[in-house]
C-alpha cells in the first residue's frame, strides 16, 4: 500500500477528536456531553471504514479506536486533572500510534514485515518508558515537597532509577530490532549482524 493510499485512509477518520484543545477543568455535564460527542464520533468514523477492504479497513479502524482512546484520555485528564490522568493520556497515544503502525505491516512480507513490526513495538516500549519516568519522578516529588529534605533526595534517586528503567527499556526493544533485522542475512554476515545487535544490550 502506497503512503498517499494509507494517508486517505487516515484522513476518513480525521474527526472532531480534538478535547486536547480543551484546557481547562470539565464540569460534570460537560463531561457528559463530551464523552457522548466522542463515541458519536467514534460511530461515524466505523462507519466511514465500511468502503475499505483488507488491511485498508484494519488500518482505518485502528486509527478510529485509537482516536476515540486518545480523546476518551483527554477527556478524563481534564475532567480530573492529575498525574495519573496525564500518564494515561500518554499511554493512550503511545497504543493509538503502535496499533496503526502495527496494522501497516501487515502490507508487508518476510523480513520486512517481521522488522516493521518489531520497530513498531520498539517505539510504543520507548514511549511507554518515557512516560512512565515522568510518573515516577512526579510521584516522587510531590512526596518530597510534602516531607523532609531526605525525601527530596530519594525523590531525586527514584527519577534517576526511573530513567534508568527505562533506557534498559528501550535498549532492549531496539536489540529486537536489530536481530530482526539481521535475519534476512546468512552465513558470517548474519552472525556478524547478530553480535553487534547484542552489544546494546550490555552497555551500562
Amino acid at each position: 500500500m502506497n503512503t498517499n493510499y494509507i494517508t486517505a485512509i487516515l484522513a476518513v477518520t480525521s474527526l472532531a477528536f480534538s478535547l486536547g484543545a480543551v484546557a481547562q477543568p470539565l464540569s460534570k455535564s460537560e463531561y457528559k456531553s463530551t464523552e457522548k460527542n466522542i463515541a458519536a464520533e467514534f460511530r461515524l468514523a466505523k462507519k466511514n471504514c465500511q468502503p475499505f477492504a483488507d488491511n485498508a479497513k484494519d488500518i482505518c479502524m485502528a486509527d478510529a479506536k485509537g482516536k476515540q482512546a486518545v480523546a476518551s484520555a483527554q477527556l478524563k485528564a481534564n475532567f480530573k486533572p492529575s498525574n495519573k490522568s496525564n500518564y494515561n493520556l500518554s499511554l493512550a497515544k503511545a497504543k493509538a500510534a503502535y496499533d496503526v503502525a502495527f496494522e501497516k505491516c501487515d502490507d508487508m512480507e518476510g523480513n520486512a514485515k517481521g522488522v516493521c513490526e518489531q520497530e513498531a513495538k520498539a517505539a510504543f516500549v520507548s514511549a511507554k518508558a518515557d512516560a512512565t519516568v515522568i510518573l515516577k519522578t512526579a510521584k516522587a516529588q510531590v512526596t518530597a515537597v510534602q516531607e523532609s529534605s531526605e525525601a527530596r533526595s530519594k525523590a531525586k534517586e527514584t527519577g534517576k532509577e526511573a530513567r534508568q528503567e527505562a533506557a534498559s527499556d528501550k535498549r532492549e526493544a531496539n536489540e529486537v530490532v536489530a536481530k530482526e533485522k539481521c535475519y534476512s542475512l546468512s552465513g558470517s554476515a548474519k552472525d556478524t549482524c547478530m553480535e553487534l545487535a547484542d552489544k546494546p544490550a550490555v552497555k551500562k
